[in-house]
């Protein structure tokens, strides 16, 4: 599976540079005095927020992190260069907690948001620092700190305007396929989507968002069954949900039963999903007979594979959004 979205990373501030010991030795100054400079501070490590990115898949081979040490003071009272800092990428809508505890400590969701997550050490002190009146030749020096290291979980939670929520074969993918320019795979059997899939859909000449598919849900998967569990949390930032209900007669299960369902693995996994604006869209409707049709409850009527009532959803998505 390509989707990755956990990862556990080591970072580690770079160690201070050590102070320098040194005299100025210099014709015609028989009493130079200490002159040793101080060492560089030790480089930070900065998490980055880059829309480029919406996995967390780059950790999936490099999981420590290390920041340049600072060099050491030198002679004629010259300080050490700092360490380099490094800046890791995570893509946006990034929790950060300290893998130890599970405390959380950032939750990035802006783009170019930038935080330091391990300070450097900072740098030793020469002993041209130490001199005093009483102390004119010293010799002390001091070695430079290490840097912060930290052990640090993060977890992604896709950043979305809407989210298409569902049972397995309801059509979900081929409504982002209709909607957007995502091109998710599609096929006549259950978890064909095993990662969510984000689309951006023109609702109008100046306004865009972005829909997300989840997996197919199934009954437990608050609990873990099926791929519910890892994908559910997903759906918490999003603004608005779409439910999409198979209601034709080939569905696996019938569209009550469906609905039932589902909404009891929003409210089991997080009770606030069920508070989020819905939007019922009862997809297939081109296998009913009119009759059937007009037998359906309140929602939006659409067929995925022809697109039919597609501009309609897109009418409400604009309005259900602008009002949040």
């Amino acid at each position: 599976m390509s989707f990755i979205d956990q990862a556990t990373i080591s970072v580690e501030g770079g160690k201070g540079g050590n102070g320098c010991c040194s005299f100025r030795r210099e014709k015609y100054i028989p009493f130079g005095g200490p002159d040793g400079g101080a060492g560089g501070k030790g480089g930070d490590v900065f998490l980055f927020v880059d829309h480029n990115l919406n996995t967390l898949g780059q950790f999936r081979y490099q999981k420590i992190f290390a920041a340049k040490k600072g060099q050491q003071g030198g002679s004629s009272q010259k300080t050490g260069a700092n360490g380099a800092d490094i800046t890791i990428h995570v893509p946006p809508g990034t929790i950060v907690k300290d893998a130890a505890t599970e405390h959380l400590l950032y939750d990035l969701t802006e783009i170019g948001q930038t935080v330091c997550v391990a300070k450097g050490g900072p740098g030793g002190r020469g002993n041209m620092s130490f001199k005093t009146s009483t102390n004119r030749a010293p010799r002390e020096t001091t070695l430079g700190e290490f840097g912060e290291s930290k052990s640090l979980s993060l977890e992604l939670k896709l950043l979305a305007d809407a989210g298409f929520v569902g049972l397995p074969n309801a059509g979900k993918s081929s409504l982002l396929a209709n909607m957007s320019s995502a091109r998710p795979k599609i096929a006549n059997y259950p978890f064909t989507t095993l990662e969510p899939m984000l689309g951006v859909v023109d609702l109008s000449p100046m306004r865009q968002i972005v829909m997300a598919d989840i997996p197919g849900l199934i009954e437990g998967a608050h609990q873990g069954h099926g791929l519910g569990l890892d994908f559910l949390k997903h759906i918490s930032r999003c603004q608005v949900l779409v439910h999409v209900v198979d209601v034709s007669s080939m569905a696996d299960v019938p569209a009550e039963q469906a609905i039932d369902m589902i909404e009891r693995e929003l409210g089991s996994f997080d009770e606030s999903l069920l508070k989020k604006p819905r939007l019922m869209v009862w997809n297939k409707v081109d296998l009913l007979t009119d009759e059937e049709r007009e037998r359906l409850p309140e929602g939006i009527c659409i067929s995925a594979v022809t697109g039919f009532g597609v501009k309609e959803l897109t009418a409400r998505l604009e309005e259900v959004t602008r009002s949040e």
